[in-house]
């Protein structure tokens, strides 16, 4: 079978090719999925370049979540079936024609759910909403997030509008706050203005902001920090542009900050079976009524996974890069 993989760490598109390897077969307790559609994350790109908080042994495959159809059933699998469509979130090694995954970990796919939504239902859409779910926020409340026209921003965005919570997005130009309007999503600032703290206290009425989620790194991270009220909190989901958050110890200090990492990885396996089928059936309702919506930007074979990483990277892009084996 194909599948991508890497010898060194590095660029993602210097590093990742596509090889034959053997096709694997399924222990107990596991299932063997033939690979319809495959994301592109920035944690995978990450992972390829060494600097993600799993690092895999080389060689090694990647990827890790896919809209998949079961091709085997291993010893004592149950409540699943040969052809059944699923998604999953976690199988590393899903930029590839098959994948071994643990079965416990499959959400079956509703008939209704085109591929190309399904493919990202788990990582991106779940980080989101379980992010969202652990900020204890109510309708009405603020929350500002940076990235504003990431992925997961975009998704915060509208869940959050679907939860009657204010949202406030930053991007870092103005091209952003128009990409982001096209989306159907509004309360966005660029702050490449010089003015774009009036623009905020504008968009906010002057209602205190009680959390800011932080995905760049760097002075952003400042500038969420500056806007939060007494007592916020500043939840640190990713590093897009730097490793180092620069924030004043006078906002923290007298603000009584808190300050607090977010890994959906290891939320996700913390939270429990009654609440994950809560927050996923909310994300499917969600899907289906149009709340949230999963662009895909482009589509790429296995064989071009060089150009699709490259593809993902591009500034602007709206809509997650997909491969196809």
């Amino acid at each position: 079978m194909r599948a991508v993989i890497q010898d060194v760490f590095g660029e993602p598109q210097d590093v990742l090719a596509t090889r034959e390897i053997e096709r694997p077969e399924p222990g107990a307790g596991q299932v063997r999925l033939r690979v319809l559609l495959s994301p592109i994350h920035n944690h995978d790109l990450w992972t390829a370049r060494g600097t993600y908080g799993f690092k895999p042994e080389l060689p090694a495959q990647a990827g890790t979540e896919a809209v998949a159809v079961i091709d085997a059933l291993g010893e004592g699998v149950e409540g699943l079936e040969l052809g059944q469509r699923v998604a999953t979130g976690g199988s590393f090694g899903a930029w590839a024609e098959f994948v071994v995954t643990p079965a416990a970990g499959l959400i079956p796919v509703p008939d209704a759910l085109p591929d190309e939504a399904a493919a990202q239902l788990v990582a991106m859409p779940f980080s989101a909403i379980s992010l969202l779910d652990s900020l204890g926020l109510e309708a009405g409340d603020w929350l500002v997030q940076n990235a504003a026209n990431g992925a997961v921003g975009r998704m915060v965005a509208q869940l959050g509008a679907a939860r009657g919570i204010n949202v406030l997005g930053l991007v870092r130009r103005a091209e952003g706050v128009e990409e982001l309007r096209e989306q159907g999503i509004e309360r966005v600032v660029a702050t490449d203005a010089e003015d774009w703290r009036d623009r905020v206290a504008e968009i906010t009425g002057g209602a205190p902001i009680r959390v800011g989620i932080e995905s760049v790194g760097g002075r952003s991270a400042g500038d969420v920090l500056s806007l939060l009220a007494e007592g916020g909190e500043l939840v640190a989901f990713g590093a897009m542009a730097a490793p180092i958050m620069e924030i004043a110890s006078g906002d923290v200090i007298f603000k009584q900050a808190t300050v607090r990492g977010f890994w959906g990885s290891k939320v996700s396996a913390a939270i429990g079976p009654d609440d994950k089928r809560r927050l996923f059936g909310e994300l499917l309702q969600r899907i289906g009524s149009g709340e949230l919506t999963l662009p895909v930007s482009a589509i790429f074979p296995l064989e071009r996974v060089a150009e699709a990483s490259a593809a993902s990277l591009t500034a602007g892009r709206v809509g997650k890069v997909l491969l196809k084996p």
